[in-house]
């Protein structure tokens, strides 16, 4: 009985966990509650494919991400030669990952081309002739787009799940695919057309200089301005909706200098506008910005919509303010998609919408077929293997609700692969356990005793057992690590279901066995 002591209280301890955390799941199914009152409350999570909802896949335009990386550059180097006296006769960007500077003065251009080099180490450095002169080209190294690429779309994931926290939808899955895609799952009921506008819109915030030298009619007519583009005013503006407007190319400030956005209301009209404050370093962009172009008009564009365009009337200082004729509602929306603006433009590629309909006979369907297969399971192990069967089917019973206790405690989601996941671990723990029946008889057949049989049987079955159960179980991690969607529910049930056939066959059903021997002092076993 020493070897007795610590399985039982071990063998209690997981079981009473198990059922603590399978009785929420439980209460809901019974009693048709959306909200379990035992304690704890997590409830097995049902994914889209059981429980319907919405099914979104994004993609990351981080080819944007570099070009705004640049454009920031060409402002900060345009304050450097400021800063430093340089005198310069034109800078621009000649590609899109590229800058040329032309010095002012050629005397001096190894000194000050020095002084651009050092300050700008993320690009690399190249000397053009051009007409006689000497100008520097700055191109943004390779490994610092990819570095770029990679944290703005690391960003974009972190943002999304952020969004889709703050829309309140329950039990969201959201992961990476790839290089530059988002999978968004939505279980439940979920109103598409305001998922897809707080979640698919990226709150790409720019400021740009408004085109007042060239006609915007000859542009609609084709002829857009080199350095220009075509904008128009956002669709739900009641004044200006629709109406077109044209805009210097260049971004002068982004998003991602934006450290708050709030809705403030204006104290003689009550109207809602969306205050906004920047970073110390964007607020240095912005006075900079302003003060150089007074007079002038600064449009806000806002995923490629024009929210408003005034008239900069003198510098401002860090703080700036979006107005537009909004409702409460719809300012506080715009300041929602500010606060959690992607760093790059994301775009919905994909959309699918499943029924609860479905999902529901989905989950009649998985758990008739789980019920039939347990059934003949278990009935064949009582008739074939008598006693020994009984004590088997008891494990395998238990090792179902281990699973479920499993997914409840981890909060992971149950698919409908995972219930053939579920289905495929009743089919090994019972293999499991006919390979330790089948030693125990061999054993039995030599003439041991009971006891003797017992242990000899299952000290020589445990290593084969060990072998396979944890072969599958590092497939299992492998197709969790690397696969998605169904592969991966279906690898979340499959490695608990090794873990717990592995706990119920070799620690569970022997100390059955053993507490049955024990207490009936039996000389023979029914096997």
């Amino acid at each position: 009985m020493k070897t007795l002591s610590w399985r039982p209280v071990v063998i209690a301890a997981v079981l009473l966990a198990a059922f603590v955390y399978v009785l929420p799941t439980l209460d809901m199914l019974v009693e048709k509650k959306d909200a379990p009152t035992l304690w704890p409350r997590k409830q097995i999570n049902l994914g889209l494919d059981l429980k319907g909802g919405m099914h979104l896949v994004l993609q990351v335009d981080s080819d944007k991400a570099v070009e705004n990386t640049v454009d920031r550059a060409l402002n900060e180097l345009r304050a450097f030669v400021r800063k430093n006296n340089i005198r310069i006769k034109g800078l621009t960007r000649v590609a899109t990952t590229t800058l040329a500077v032309e010095f002012g003065d050629q005397e001096d251009f190894s000194s000050a081309r020095g002084l651009v080099v050092d300050e700008f180490r993320d690009y690399s450095s190249e000397t053009k002739a051009l007409e006689g002169r000497q100008v520097l080209h700055l191109t943004l190294k390779a490994e610092e787009i990819k570095r770029i690429k990679k944290l703005a779309f690391e960003k974009a994931v972190m943002k999304v799940r952020n969004r889709v926290d703050e829309y309140g939808a329950r039990e969201p899955d959201i992961r990476p695919q790839g290089e530059d895609r988002i999978i968004v799952q939505l279980p439940g009921e979920i109103d598409p057309e305001k998922a897809r506008k707080e979640i698919g819109r990226t709150g790409n915030l720019e400021f740009k200089l408004v085109n007042d030298d060239n006609d915007v009619r000859e542009a609609l007519k084709g002829q857009v301005p080199a350095g220009s583009e075509l904008r128009y005013y956002r669709k739900d503006d009641p004044e200006m909706a629709g109406r077109p407007i044209l805009l210097k190319r260049q971004t002068l400030l982004s998003g991602d200098y934006l450290s708050e956005a709030r809705v403030q209301f204006d104290h003689q009209t009550g109207q809602p506008f969306v205050a906004i404050k920047f970073n110390p370093k964007g607020a240095r962009i912005f006075a900079t910005v302003t003060e150089e172009n007074i007079n002038k008009r600064l449009a806000i564009v806002l995923d490629g919509e024009v929210y408003s365009a005034p008239v900069i009337k003198d510098k401002i200082v860090g703080e700036g303010v979006i107005s537009g004729n909004f409702t409460d509602e719809s300012a506080r929306s715009l300041a929602l998609v500010l606060r959690e603006a992607f760093p790059t433009p994301v775009k919905i590629l994909y959309e699918k919408q499943v029924g609860p309909s479905l999902g529901k006979d989905s989950i009649q369907k998985g758990l008739s077929s789980m019920l039939i297969g347990g059934l003949v399971v278990l009935l064949f192990m009582a008739v074939y293997y008598r006693g020994a069967g009984i004590i088997a089917d008891i494990a395998l019973m238990l090792n179902i609700v281990l699973i479920g206790g499993g997914l409840a405690a981890l909060n992971a989601t149950l698919t409908l692969p995972g219930i053939a996941g579920i289905i495929l671990t009743i089919g090994m723990a019972v293999d499991a356990n006919v390979l330790i029946f089948e030693r125990i008889r061999e054993e039995l057949r030599l003439g041991k005793t009971a006891r003797a049989a017992l242990d000899a049987g299952y000290e020589r079955a445990t290593l084969t057992i060990l072998d396979a159960n944890v072969t599958t179980l590092v497939a299992a991690l492998v197709l969790f690590q690397f696969g998605s969607g169904p592969v991966k529910g279906f690898a979340v049930t499959l490695s608990l279901g090794v873990i717990s056939s592995l706990f119920t066959a070799l620690i569970l059903s022997r100390t059955l066995f053993e507490l049955f021997i024990a207490q009936r002092r039996v000389k023979t076993l029914s096997i």
